[in-house]
């Protein structure tokens, strides 16, 4: 895509996810397994007791006496699973751990539209499903837009926009976040849904957090959010 005032720069990433943290349940569990397991042996004096003293003239009814058996059994069972599935819940959080530490130092491609300006240059990537006329908006950080133009671009994906800083009355912007809006028709006339990825180095990742959270560009963003990584030439 033909850009005025662009020339091809590294991009970099902007945005939040907010998520949640849950600490607690690995003790929980434990702990009601272990009362239950308790109150499953006294369940079992008792019954004893109940049928060593039961009335002669009016027994205790057997299916009674079953179904009681059977209940608590399956009681017990179902906490020995809920046991084995925090089992698991703690695996897969070793794991989500294990797979985001992998991610540091790398360049990765993520949903967003607000992207920093560095050295007077912001890059975004544009999907593009069909060849059609886009118009671009860029404004600043308090909402002010910027920067307005009009491009023809072809179908495609990661089609890079980049934006020297400079406005439409030649003003150079300074650096900072900018968000980008992007909008298309095709040549029918017909509106064409256009989306905008960033791009960044990971420069940290949050293990207290569940999922972990990683850190580019300064904003956060989880690994499911991630939509590719991008190579980088390396130089002895």
């Amino acid at each position: 895509m033909t850009t005025t005032n662009a020339a091809t720069a590294p991009a970099v990433v902007s945005g939040t996810t907010p998520t949640t943290s849950s600490s607690s349940s690995s003790t929980l569990s434990s702990t009601t397994g272990s009362t239950l397991a308790g109150n499953f042996q006294t369940f079992l004096t008792l019954l004893t007791t109940q049928l060593q003293n039961q009335n002669p003239l009016d027994p205790l009814d057997t299916n009674q006496f079953t179904q009681q058996l059977v209940q608590f059994a399956g009681v017990e069972q179902q906490l020995k699973t809920n046991d084995t599935l925090a089992q698991l819940l703690s695996l897969q959080q070793t794991t989500q751990a294990t797979q985001a530490l992998g991610f540091v130092g790398k360049t990765a491609v993520v949903d967003g539209a607000t992207a920093s300006m560095t050295s007077s240059s912001a890059t975004w990537h544009l999907n593009v499903p069909t060849s059609a006329t886009v118009d671009i908006s860029i404004s600043n950080a308090s909402g002010q837009t910027v920067f307005t133009g009009k491009y023809t671009a072809g179908a495609g994906n990661d089609i890079p926009f980049t934006w020297n800083g400079q406005g439409n009355d030649g003003t150079q912007w300074p650096d900072g976040k900018y968000t980008i809006s992007a909008t298309g028709k095709d040549a029918s006339g017909n509106s064409v849904g256009i989306a905008a990825q960033v791009q960044g180095t990971v420069s940290s990742v949050d293990l207290t957090q569940s999922p972990p959270l990683l850190t580019i560009d300064g904003e956060t963003y989880t690994v499911s959010q991630v939509k590719s990584i991008v190579a980088t030439s390396s130089s002895n």
